[in-house]
């Protein structure tokens, strides 16, 4: 017997808006490097993004039955978190249960299984990222955990936890630390605009990164000192 667990702990919807005006890799690198999923996980469609809470759902690899459920219990917002076992050779979401999602509002869908009909749910319009695209059908068999911790992606990602995908990836925020990482994301946006301001008023990439030492350290020398 498995016990579904539907309650968890959200943060404020205003913190996880304010999160999701930056990048998954603004946030990943400045909450420390922390974070990012598996590389492998990419989005069907590179020009959907997304932030939510975490739902988090364990399949059997191609099994869906528990992702039905999961569909059936999530709140407008959260993002279904589909664990498989890294099973990519099935299609466990497609375009009926892209319909179920929007209709409910779920905010996007991550697993690192395959999905199917991808023209059909980029035109929905909802996010999905997926380990795979893979038109191979599933079956409804086997429970398995809901709203549990799951190791997903390489990183430990809890129910409630903060979710951001974009065309460059997935990261998770801890619930409790949304907040701070809004904040070190702005600085960091605030510092890589005015690196850039700087570029282009003739700025280089050793002055501008103080890079002389570092590379004088290591020994790097150039036929311009060579000349002097």
């Amino acid at each position: 017997m498995i016990h579904v667990t539907t309650k968890i702990e959200r943060a404020a919807v205003e913190h996880i808006a304010r999160l999701g005006a930056f990048s998954a890799a603004t946030i990943h690198e400045a909450q420390g490097r922390r974070g990012a999923l598996s590389s492998n996980i990419k989005p069907i469609d590179r020009d959907t993004s997304f932030i939510g809470s975490a739902f988090t759902v364990v399949c059997a690899p191609r099994d869906n039955l528990m992702l039905q459920v999961a569909i059936h219990y999530a709140q407008p917002g959260d993002v279904l978190i589909v664990a498989a076992g890294g099973f990519t050779e099935a299609g466990l979401f497609g375009d009926v249960l892209g319909n179920a999602c929007k209709t409910k509002g779920i905010a996007a869908l991550v697993t690192d299984s395959g999905v199917r009909d991808t023209q059909e749910l980029r035109e929905l319009g909802l996010p999905v990222f997926s380990g795979s695209v893979s038109i191979k059908g599933t079956v409804k068999e086997t429970l398995g955990a809901l709203n549990q911790p799951v190791v997903f992606g390489g990183e430990y990602i809890r129910p409630g936890d903060i979710v951001k995908g974009d065309a460059d990836g997935v990261v998770v925020v801890r619930r409790e630390e949304v907040r701070a990482a809004a904040e070190l994301s702005a600085a960091r946006d605030a510092h890589e605009a005015e690196l850039i301001e700087k570029y282009r008023a003739g700025g280089t990439t050793i002055e501008l990164c103080n890079l002389t030492e570092v590379l004088k350290s290591k020994g790097l020398t150039s036929d311009i000192e060579d000349a002097s």
